[in-house]
């Protein structure tokens, strides 16, 4: 019978299935953070248990620690507790594990892939809701809830309800300036956020295809924003380009094995989708938020919504979002002055989005009124920028690079914006206080935070 690639990686690790319930899901690797695994941890401690296979589990600090001075110990003490108490429950539970500062640390969903632990065919799961970005990979990645981290230390499995399937394919070719953040928003803004509940989603299409392992990790990144399970892009040349060498990726007569099973992990012709969704890439402009949720994107140079072209139920809430946001219906936000610029997070902290930031304000200056937060999601990716000579450019330019963590992309660390003032910000979520309290967030994509940083205005990059 003919499988969708979402149907063969979960029926392949299907354990029990429990009549009119949920599956039982071998797991065959899982990220923990410090925000969501210490009642987990604290869980087996109390039971008297002990993780069932440490060598799959893979542990490390990102929420919560600092970008600058993080040879000293960290400030904050809420931070300081969550970050000391992952260092203890690793340690003793005898997990992988990279500690701030090491040079395998940095944000989770950046250090999986650039390190061979995230595979084709793989299952995988974090308790944070962008381990979507692993299916990129050609894989069934999703979040969890922390009963369920404590559930996977525990078995290596973890109870789900199976979720339906979806193929959104984007056909064509990307016009100037336009890439995987685009992509992303642009749907979002089109199916809304919870336009996928439900389901699990496969990306594909022309415009996928064409896009670099970076950028199939950032569209599938924001999977969760329009409420899918996950997303997945099937494996092909360029994933196994990407993974061969990788420090954990399989080597020798193992690399030619698991390459034979990765090159049938595709949905097969006449599997049967539970919903299908096209898109033409030709239609996708560099885009921006300008509401407070991802779904509230539009093409830079539009105008936000009329009050009459929304919903009438959805209304209030678009006003309310407006008013937080400083921003009038029908009103254009090109040329709006920003105050912070952010680079960085598991969605475009990697270093295909440092060469773009570093090509395009290369012979430039950062305009004065910006602060500018250039943070790397890895160590290796700041090593990366090193070696090429990015950080020389950026220099010159007046931007500064800080150490690797997920930084603006949440309040939970020292880098918060103000109340009141507005970022350009390559992360995933523009909530209200999502990157501080009253803080004024604009979804882009690192080009369009390029401009703004240099023009110190929300910018078009195609026309600078």
């Amino acid at each position: 019978m003919s499988k969708t690639l979402f149907e063969k990686i979960w029926d392949a690790h299907i354990v029990t299935e429990v009549p009119d319930g949920p599956t039982q899901l071998y797991i065959d690797r899982m990220y923990c953070h410090e925000v969501t695994s210490p009642q987990a941890f604290a869980g087996l401690r109390s039971r008297g248990l002990q993780v069932f296979r440490p060598q799959q589990i893979t542990c490390m600090p990102d929420h919560n620690i600092p970008t600058l001075h993080q040879e000293q110990p960290i400030a904050d003490p809420i931070s300081k507790n969550q970050v000391d108490t992952l260092d203890k429950n690793a340690r003793e539970f005898g997990v992988n594990y990279y500690p701030m500062g090491h040079p395998k640390n940095g944000v989770i969903h950046i250090v999986g892939p650039e390190n061979g632990l995230s595979l084709p065919g793989m299952t995988m799961v974090c308790g944070d809701s962008h381990t979507s970005t692993h299916g990129a990979m050609g894989a069934v990645a999703f979040g969890i809830g922390t009963s369920e981290v404590e559930m996977v230390l525990a078995t290596q499995c973890v109870f789900q309800s199976r979720p339906k399937t979806m193929r959104i394919s984007v056909n064509g070719k990307l016009g100037k300036c336009v890439g995987a953040k685009d992509i992303a928003l642009y749907i979002i803004s089109k199916i809304g956020t919870g336009g996928a509940t439900g389901y699990f989603v496969e990306y594909a299409g022309d415009a996928v295809k064409s896009l670099t392992m970076e950028g199939r990790l950032t569209l599938c990144n924001l999977s969760i924003e329009s409420g899918a399970r996950g997303g997945m892009i099937a494996p092909d040349e360029t994933t196994f380009e990407y993974i061969k060498g990788r420090e954990f990726a399989p080597k020798g007569e193992e690399w030619e094995k698991k390459l034979a099973y990765w090159r049938t992990l595709k949905t097969d012709d006449g599997a049967k989708f539970d919903k299908e969704l096209i898109f033409n890439a030709e239609d996708i402009e560099p885009m921006v938020t300008y509401g407070t949720n991802p779904g509230m994107g539009m093409g830079i140079n539009d105008n936000i919504p009329t009050l009459e072209s929304i919903d009438e139920a959805s209304r209030i809430s678009f006003q309310k979002s407006l008013e937080y946001m400083g921003f009038t219906a029908g009103e254009k936000i090109v040329g709006k002055p920003i105050d912070y610029v952010f680079i960085g997070s598991c969605t475009n902290g990697r270093i295909e989005d440092f060469r773009e930031f570093a090509e395009f304000v290369k012979g430039k200056r950062k305009a004065e009124n910006v602060v500018a937060w250039v943070v790397p999601g890895s160590w290796a990716v700041d090593k990366q920028i090193r070696e090429e000579g990015l950080d020389k450019i950026l220099a010159d330019a007046g931007f500064e690079i800080r150490q690797p963590g997920c930084s603006a992309c949440l309040a939970m660390n020292d880098d918060k914006v103000p109340a009141g003032k507005y970022a350009v910000s390559t992360s995933n979520r523009n909530f209200e206080g999502r990157q501080g309290p009253g803080a004024r967030t604009i979804l882009a994509s690192p080009l369009i935070a390029a401009a703004a940083a240099v023009t110190g205005r929300l910018t078009d990059p195609r026309a600078v």
